[in-house]
């Protein structure tokens, strides 16, 4: 956990604002521990928004989205707020054009003046500024290829182990990142660099936390990882890909429910996908040499006269 005198003031007030909890702005103010006109001030200077505007706002947007996963109007409308359905259907077709039972035909993102709003499941979404390098963008283009490259290259040469080679912890105490847990096996460290991957993929599109199952070498062998590979590194191309060409990795995915509360920025999170991806394919590579099976060095530059 962060250091509470780095505590970012903007999240913390977010946080009050989205606490489900918090009915008013009386509520609001007391929950972030300051005065009512104080508390709506700051949220209007840095937001642009008072906060019962913002709220509700982002309220709505989240109703959307759970009306649109197909969730009931009356659920819907007790959990996000409103003293009946029957208000808040005229609410949401006033501010939506239509009725809640159309929530389907229509976007559940809202006009912000401040390029904030509800991300699925429980966060929050800021829009950048749309300012990008190009060069910067090509540079991350040619990373993200490489280490997509790599590990498939690692994986295809994990085949040549036998299935108890790849499992044998043969490194115990290896843990990169303490909440991703031990990484002991050639399985283990190739599966976690392929799930971490498809964790922020499900927090960039607003998807339910994936199962690891797919990507635990008790379940999976280096064949179907890779095969599984393939799919998630589709994907992971393919978003980077998007927010890039539309100038969009400067945007934040705000983590409100944290504490304290945590944002990421969209190339904060492929640096850190790319940082960790790579120290896990050097690993990956003195693991599988521990086993006899040798592997092309992880050189961008070897790798680029290659291809």
């Amino acid at each position: 956990m962060s250091d509470p005198a780095d505590r970012d003031r903007l999240r913390e007030l977010l946080d009050a604002v989205t606490d489900a909890a918090n009915t008013d702005v009386a509520d609001m103010a007391r929950s972030s521990y300051a005065s009512e006109f104080h508390f709506s001030r700051e949220v209007r200077r840095l937001t642009g928004e008072p906060p019962a505007t913002l709220r509700r706002r982002v309220m709505l947007e989240r109703a959307a989205w759970r009306l649109q996963r197909g969730e009931p109007v009356s659920a819907v409308a007790a959990d996000e707020g409103w003293s009946s359905p029957e208000v808040f259907s005229r609410a949401f077709r006033r501010t939506y054009g239509v009725p809640p039972s159309q929530a389907g035909d229509v976007p559940f993102r809202l006009p912000a003046p401040n390029g904030l709003h509800f991300h699925p499941p429980q966060s929050l979404w800021l829009d950048s500024d749309r300012d990008q390098d190009p060069a910067v963008a090509g540079i991350a283009e040619l990373m993200i290829v490489h280490d997509i490259d790599d590990t498939a290259h690692l994986l295809a040469r994990a085949t040549e182990l036998t299935a108890d080679q790849w499992v044998a912890e043969i490194r115990p105490a290896q843990t990169v990142l303490e909440w991703d847990g031990p990484e002991p096996s050639v399985g283990a460290v190739l599966g976690t660099i392929v799930w971490s991957k498809e964790v922020w993929l499900a927090t960039i599109g607003g998807d339910d936390f994936p199962a690891r199952t797919s990507t635990q070498p008790a379940f999976v062998d280096a064949d179907a990882l890779a095969v599984h590979h393939d799919d998630i590194a589709k994907r992971w191309r393919a978003m980077v890909s998007e927010y890039s060409a539309a100038g969009r990795l400067g945007d934040t995915v705000i983590d409100a429910l944290c504490d304290p509360p945590e944002s990421f920025q969209l190339y904060g999170i492929v640096a850190h996908v790319l940082t960790y991806s790579a120290h896990r394919r050097e690993l990956a590579r003195a693991m599988l040499a521990e086993h006899g099976v040798s592997t092309r060095r992880g050189d961008p530059l070897d790798w680029m006269r290659s291809t």
